[in-house]
């Protein structure tokens, strides 16, 4: 522990032991004014009050006095009291939401060239001191006094029986999100704003690295040396790599390109890139030989000027000093958090509500299932060769793959050149998907949709009265095809917030569960985004092969989720790690992953290219929702076929808002969350196979 946070610590450190002999003659005063029958209320009020309570908040007779005037029993005054901290509470989630969402639009909006203020500016989080202010205007203690502080296990076992009251009670502690911040426990933890402001900056540093890491694809060269790549794509990694080597299963002369990209992920995962290969198309790279060197002049896009002097150093590490220092800011509030003392623990039993063994049994499901290699065996059928390790992404069982990526580039840029022609087109997208005009118009009311300097993202909104944004890339020439499949999965996202705020009946209980589901809602959108596009919806053979895109898309990307999991864990293992040696162990976890996963039915051993995604970097431990949206997809997808209509279904699974996953998903679709929906559909899919 640095000394900083070892001050911050005890700064911090609660008042237990000065307040413990007040605790039961103030519980017992308590019990004498408003009865009997408010004492296990006043037992677990002053308790929850003491658990919090600092010397700086007041001594003991300061600590009486106001349990003694704060405490409420009468249930109407009760019931005021409850729904004046659900009003403000929604009113200051949704403003600071609102102040960092502007004061961040130029670091992740492409509206021109960035100032070195602009990542400062998306570093600052408005909202860093509320929790401090809350507590120390004693209005946070008010709450912990008269309301409920409940812990996973209460809520997994109780939280069927509970009423939606009862649930908003849960949810006024133990809130998430906007004001209770990133996987800090929302009143059930008093994190410092220092704390908050640290970790705000690191995120917003590793996302604008990520953000701007494009390689210029004409200038990634052939193992011959050769030009694979049309000149002006520029692909952003992650996300446009991988999406270009499934682009590419539609194209002459595909499986060259995709070996590039494979190759050049695997230098960006083992930071042997060179530096000069990244964001500049002045620059040739070979990713096979890793030699670069100067593009000649006619090669070069933009009508720039070539290098005189060309760096070949690598990357020194950066991808991994971010992750690390993203890991070192949400470790400071490790010691404000008792109840979940790691960062990997609140995002397991706080942010998702569900326990990590529990997620990971269910991601090794998917990735040991003996479905695995006979959905390869299909594969490779289908390729006509062996399968290589890039065909973890094979995309051939969609419809899209029946159509060229520059023909839906062409059709997609025709329609969409600016992102407020994408806007405009929302109502119809959502009437199109089953929503009726009435409420495909109120939904898209709701919706701003900007051009994302990056892959493109949604950003909800916390309060009644302010709207989602939806975020996707638009190029110079339009919306490409990546961009619009992003913006359609975006959208989803966007539709799902409209409902879960502006329909639920507590907004305490805005959202869903956790990211999984959201994720979940929004791949359901996303899968019907060739349909929008009017090239029609698929036939029963289109449906049983997207059955088994969706079990091959969750097995790649369950194997992402436990790479990052395992990094999580190494790290805390090794606090005082360096960049290098958190390099050395990614590349360790990655390969031992795929050997024991992938190798057996991919053909190669120690491929490194489940540690290339960016979410690692900018957005610690998000990637296991993925592989859960799937699963929780594939259950949305066999009730929504039950159902016969979409947009029905969406709205009233959105607007049951966040309570447990289990009960959500029961609420949604009669089971909790499992893997069954997904496997069942595999297994019949490969049962109907030629």
């Amino acid at each position: 522990m640095t000394v900083a946070l070892l001050a911050l610590a005890l700064a911090a450190a609660p008042a237990n032991a000065a307040l413990g002999p007040t605790l039961p003659r103030v519980k017992a005063a308590l019990v004498a004014r408003h009865g009997e029958a408010q004492r296990a209320r006043a037992e677990r009020g002053v308790d929850q009050m003491a658990a919090s309570w600092r010397a700086s908040d007041g001594d003991a007779r300061a600590f009486a006095a106001f349990a003694e005037a704060n405490f409420v029993s009468d249930p109407a005054a009760l019931d005021a009291t409850f729904a004046r901290f659900e009003e403000a509470l929604e009113q200051l989630d949704g403003h600071f939401l609102e102040v960092n969402r502007f004061l961040a639009r130029h670091a992740v909006l492409e509206l021109g060239p960035t100032l070195p203020v602009d990542p400062i500016l998306a570093g600052v989080d408005a909202g860093a001191h509320l929790t401090d202010d809350l507590f120390d205007s004693k209005l946070a203690f008010a709450a912990l006094l008269n309301f409920p502080l409940t812990t996973l296990a209460e809520r997994l076992e109780k939280g069927e029986r509970w009423t939606r009251r009862e649930w908003a009670e849960a949810r006024l502690l133990g809130r998430r999100g906007a004001l209770g911040g990133a996987s800090d426990g929302g009143l059930s933890q008093r994190t410092p704003a220092t704390v908050k402001q640290a970790i705000a900056r690191a995120y917003a540093g590793s996302q604008a690295y990520v953000a701007d890491y494009n390689l210029h694809m004409h200038h990634v060269l052939g193992e011959g040396g050769e030009r694979l790549f049309p000149k002006g794509l520029r692909l952003l990694s992650h996300w446009n790599l991988r999406d270009e080597i499934k682009a590419s299963y539609a194209l002459p002369g595909g499986l060259a390109r995709q070996r590039v990209i494979a190759k050049a992920m695997e230098r960006i995962v083992t930071q042997a890139i060179p530096r000069a290969a990244v964001n500049d198309p002045r620059v040739d790279w070979n990713p096979f030989t890793n030699v670069v060197r100067p593009a000649p002049a006619g090669e070069i896009e933009g009508g720039e000027k070539p290098l005189a002097r060309l760096d070949p150093s690598r990357e020194p590490d950066t991808r991994y000093a971010w992750l690390l220092a993203n890991f070192e800011a949400v470790r400071t509030a490790d010691a404000f958090c008792p109840t979940a003392p790691t960062f990997i623990a609140r995002k397991f039993e706080i942010d998702r509500e569900m326990p990590e063994a529990r997620v990971v049994a269910l991601l090794e499901s998917v990735v040991g299932s003996p479905l695995v290699p006979r959905v390869a065996q299909v594969i490779a059928k289908r390729l006509g060769r062996p399968l290589e390790p890039h065909d973890v992404w094979y995309a051939g069982f969609r419809p899209r793959s029946r159509h060229a990526e520059a023909d839906l580039d062409a059709m997609t840029r025709a329609r969409y050149p600016t992102a407020e022609a994408y806007a405009k087109d929302v109502p119809r997208l959502l009437e199109a998907l089953g929503f009726p005009p009435e409420k495909a118009r109120f939904v898209a009311g709701h919706i701003v949709v900007e051009p994302a300097r990056g892959s493109g993202h949604a950003l909800q909104a916390a309060r009644r009265g302010d709207d989602p944004h939806l975020r996707t890339r638009v190029g110079a020439e339009g919306m490409d095809y990546k961009g619009y499949n992003i913006a359609v999965h975006e959208m989803g996202h966007c539709v799902e917030q409209v409902f879960s705020l502006y329909e639920v009946d507590h907004t305490l209980l805005s959202g869903v569960p956790n990211s999984a589901f959201t994720e979940a809602l929004a791949m359901v959108l996303q899968a019907r985004d060739l349909e929008l596009l009017g090239l029609g919806k698929p036939d029963a053979e289109a449906e049983r092969l997207l059955s088994l895109d969706d079990f091959w898309a969750t097995y790649e990307i369950a194997g992402v989720a436990l790479v990052d999991i395992g990094v999580w864990h190494w790290l805390y293992q090794n606090p005082k790690a360096t960049p290098a040696a958190l390099r050395q162990a990614v590349v360790r976890i990655a390969r031992e992953v795929w050997n024991r996963y992938y190798a057996p039915v991919l053909g190669a051993r120690d491929v490194l290219l489940l540690a290339i995604y960016s979410h690692m970097i900018e957005e610690p431990l998000y990637l296991p929702d993925y592989p859960l949206g799937h699963l929780i997809a594939a259950q949305i997808e066999e009730q929504v076929r039950k159902a016969g209509a979409l947009g029905p279904e969406f709205e009233r699974m959105a607007r049951y808002g966040s309570v447990a996953p289990d009960l959500w998903m029961e609420n949604a679709t009669g089971e909790p969350v499992s893997a069954g929906a997904l496997l069942r559909a595999a297994e019949a899919a490969l049962a109907k196979e030629p």
